[in-house]
């Protein structure tokens, strides 16, 4: 299928060296414990919704639920959704300041990503709306079932390549890594359990 899977190595981070792109990813960044109760404490209180998007002209239920949450009060838009955020709650706070400690950003919004089963997906899409700012700097954070995170260049002849995303896991991606590279969460037609994906950003507008 023309992917190359990559096996990160127990480095922490792990920094895998390719053309354009500048990701970091730190496995277990958060405790087995902590990612639990994260888990648990997301899927029941986090106000789920499932929007629709527009792809070449017809609209569909993104295949997935969302939700935006922020220290202010600054939409964000992508695939013509424009959404509106609800307070960070507590935990959502606790963990963007632990991510502080190895990623100096500032993060003002998280958006929440939760793949249902192995049918939720996320198309190849790159983070670069124009009120990210320049270069923009996202961190990832995944609780609860194990999904393969999947890249490939825009414009450069390099294999696509794939790694699991695990729980408790941090994938920072940096630089000009939204310019260069797309990514995405593919369906699988395994019978997995459910993933939440936390991805902290700093919004401009």
């Amino acid at each position: 299928n023309g992917l190359k899977e990559l096996i990160s190595s127990t480095d922490s981070p792990w920094i895998p060296i390719l053309p354009d792109l500048k990701i970091k990813y730190f496995a277990n960044f958060i405790s087995e414990k902590d990612s639990n109760r994260y888990f648990n404490c997301f899927m029941n209180l986090i106000p789920w919704k499932q929007d629709s998007i527009r792809v070449y002209g017809k609209t569909y239920d993104q295949p997935r639920l969302t939700s935006l949450h922020g220290i202010n009060e600054k939409s964000y838009s992508y695939s013509g959704i424009k959404m509106y955020p609800q307070k960070m709650t507590k935990e959502l706070i606790e963990i963007k300041n632990k991510i502080s400690k190895v990623c100096f950003t500032s993060f003002t919004s998280v958006l929440l990503n939760f793949y249902r089963d192995g049918k939720d997906s996320n198309g190849w899409h790159a983070d670069d709306e124009p009120e990210l700012g320049i270069n923009p700097v996202i961190a990832s954070v995944s609780f609860g079932e194990e999904r393969f995170f999947q890249l490939k260049h825009k414009t450069k002849k390099i294999e696509t390549i794939k790694f699991k995303l695990e729980s408790g896991s941090l994938l920072l991606m940096e630089d000009s890594t939204q310019h260069n590279w797309y990514h995405k969460i593919a369906k699988t037609s395994k019978n997995i359990g459910p993933r939440i994906n936390l991805t902290y950003r700093k919004i401009y507008n």
